[in-house]
């Protein structure tokens, strides 16, 4: 056992994973390694023992050096900001627990993934660092900056004005950004929680503060805060998306078509294709719930496509069935500037062998406004294919008028929000009246949706709108439906008909 001393020695240098030195008698400093040799000299007392076995000792501590030596060193830091990452941000929130008072904020910049699109990534990394300094410039009471992934920043501010704070990060991100001469501006969403009311782990307030996130997303505001119970409501969110990919394979999601009358005479002339889900879980659910779901989860274009295969090939069946109509889709903000629309849209009319000029593109006006130059350009693009397209809640946007005379749309739909005081209010009907004219000066036609009553229908039709649409002519029904009552569309002034939106089988 004695001339295995330096075996053993060896072996608990290589598993403690720690640099030994060796101290020679002339005093200078010899590496492990030099030891070794030093042992295997000819004269050593140890030299039959040392000759085999160490140097495979030798060639595994080598070995051993080199894999540490490759391994990537942890770093808490984002290399573009400066900011704590994610790694980082444990050791950050542990100092902040103990706080009593305080808020948290995520920050999304909204469709930043197309600015580098547009731009490239030289100009996306320039445009953050621009962020990232204004997010450094804040308020004094901001004391904590991290980069959460690509688009998403959090920070931690300690004062009780926290409507105040979230108005001035907003204004301060939103003013336009000089990137190499190019002027770039960027919309965020923002979700909060107060500390006070939440003393937890790191990973349940990062999940709440993704909550309050989604609530800002969904309802289209600049901002919105955690509050209890969105953890149940969550449930029913994650059950919804993560339901969908199946829903589609399995018949689900399903169209419903909404006839749209002309006000001269009550013919049916276009309709509008509406989509169901009739979940397995939770029964039919309702467009307002499953869409903004759908477009927080990054699905929007999943849908969509379904959604225009659906409609044209069942454009297809009616051609050969006689039956010529156009029919309206709406689209979202990421399909309108996904780059790719046309050309999916066109595809998908030429392998079903319809004519373009039977479908309508109907986008929001928010939609719009949101990458107003893209927009212009896409709808360019559809309309040189021979694809209508109409600007739908015309009004209760926030459109530059500037802008609109602009787009190249063939077609304003005006929401029911503008007409459901119109007989009782002279404001009502006075914005009413200078909306129809504001359109038809720009040569868009006129459409109304929302009619229930034969009153509002007959004050429309003074006001020399378009088309109509409603409850009072025709609900939404199932394309066997729409086909048995297609003759009686075409023939009555006023027909009420059809069911309550259900499949209609």
């Amino acid at each position: 056992m004695e001339s295995d001393w330096y075996i053993w020695f060896f072996l608990i240098l290589c598993v403690a994973g720690t640099t030994y030195w060796y101290r020679h008698k002339k005093d200078d400093t010899k590496f492990i390694h030099d030891l070794i040799q030093y042992l295997k000299k000819p004269y050593s007392y140890h030299q039959l023992h040392v000759s085999t076995v160490p140097t495979k000792f030798i060639q595994l501590y080598q070995a051993l050096q080199y894999f540490i030596a490759t391994l990537p060193i942890p770093n808490d830091k984002d290399k573009l900001t400066g900011f704590s990452n994610r790694l980082g941000l444990k050791s950050k929130f542990m100092s902040l627990m103990p706080l009593t008072q305080g808020t948290l904020v995520l920050i999304d910049i909204y469709r930043f993934r197309f600015v580098n699109d547009l731009f490239g990534f030289s100009v996306g990394d320039k445009l953050l660092l621009s962020l990232s300094k204004r997010l450094t410039a804040l308020d004094e009471e901001v004391t904590f900056l991290a980069r959460m992934n690509e688009d998403e920043f959090l920070l931690y501010f300690d004062s009780d004005r926290t409507e105040e704070t979230l108005l001035a990060i907003r204004n301060q991100l939103q003013a336009p950004f000089e990137i190499d001469d190019t002027p770039i501006t960027v919309q965020i969403q923002m979700g909060y929680l107060d500390l006070k009311q939440h003393h937890t782990d790191v990973s349940q307030l990062l999940r709440r503060l993704d909550l309050a996130l989604i609530k800002a997303k969904q309802d289209k505001y600049f901002f919105a805060g955690y509050m209890k119970g969105d953890d149940v409501s969550q449930h029913r969110q994650l059950s919804i998306i993560n339901r969908l990919p199946k829903a589609l394979a399995s018949g689900e999601l399903y169209m419903v078509y909404q006839p749209k009358l002309t006000i001269s005479d009550g013919r049916c002339v276009q309709v509008e294709a509406l989509m169901r889900w009739e979940h397995h879980q939770f029964g039919v659910l309702s467009p307002a719930e499953f869409i903004p779901l759908v477009e927080c989860a990054g699905m929007i274009k999943l849908v969509s496509q379904w959604a225009l295969d659906q409609v044209i090939s069942q454009q297809a069946k009616w051609r050969q069935s006689g039956l010529h109509m156009q029919v309206a889709v709406n689209l979202s903000t990421q399909d309108l500037i996904s780059g790719t629309l046309c050309d999916d849209i066109q595809a998908k009319l030429q392998r079903h062998r319809v004519d373009a000029s039977t479908l309508s593109i109907e986008i929001t006006e928010s939609t719009l406004m949101g990458d107003m130059d893209t927009a212009i350009q896409t709808i360019s693009k559809l309309k040189q294919v021979g694809v209508d397209v109409a600007i739908d809640d015309f009004g209760t946007g926030h459109s530059s008028l500037a802008y609109l005379k602009n787009f190249p749309v063939d077609e304003v739909k005006i929401d029911k929000a503008f007409i459901d005081d119109l007989l009782v209010d002279s404001r009502a009907l006075h914005i009413m009246k200078c909306s129809i004219e504001l359109a038809k000066g720009l040569a868009f036609k006129v459409t109304v949706e929302g009619v229930e009553t034969e009153e509002i229908y007959l004050a429309l039709m003074k006001m020399g709108v378009d088309k109509i649409q409603g409850d009072l002519f025709a609900k939404p029904m199932s394309a066997k439906v729409l086909e048995g009552c297609w003759g009686q569309l075409q023939q009555s002034r006023l027909p009420r008909i059809g069911g309550d939106g259900d499949r209609g089988n």
